[in-house]
């Protein structure tokens, strides 16, 4: 059976939805996780210019907390697990990876790629989280340790 197109799954007037596409950005045809990383740059900038560092840190529990209902709901409301689409993980993971980082046109860059290197290779224990763990907490936890290696790889470079 032929899985019906994102746009159809995901109804943009649910803030659940809304939230797990990335704001729409999950909707591209083509490397969705690239495009929700991509919304998370100039979001992360704007959050790391305007809150206090304990904030930012705050915020970004909060985010990767609601996360997993968030994922979870999304992927249940769409019948598919992890959908390519919801990429409010990515999201979550790229200000992981930010964390601690002074923010200029290369760390952003560094970050970027970090993040979706980790993302899309999966080293373990990534891999084995992602196929071991289900549910909006499986969609998240990938995302989440993608976001700590790419931190660590930051801060050794940085």
């Amino acid at each position: 059976m032929e899985q019906k197109p994102a746009h159809q799954l995901f109804n943009m007037l649910n803030p659940v939805h809304f939230l797990a596409v990335g704001f729409g950005s999950g909707l591209a045809p083509k490397a969705p996780g690239t495009f929700g990383t991509a919304v998370a740059v100039p979001l992360f900038v704007l959050c790391w210019t305007f809150l206090p560092h304990s904030y930012l840190v705050a915020l970004t529990v909060v985010m990767a907390v609601a996360g997993v209902y968030i994922c979870g709901k999304a992927a249940e409301d769409a019948g598919v697990h992890d959908h390519g689409a919801i990429v409010w993980d990515e999201i979550v993971g790229f200000f992981i990876c930010m964390l601690g980082i002074t923010v200029n046109w290369m760390t952003l860059l560094v970050g970027f790629l970090l993040f979706r290197f980790f993302d899309i290779v999966k080293p373990w224990p990534i891999k084995l989280a992602d196929q071991r763990v289900s549910g909006g907490f499986g969609i998240m936890l990938d995302d989440v340790l993608a976001g700590f290696m790419a931190l660590a790889a930051m801060h050794i470079i940085f």
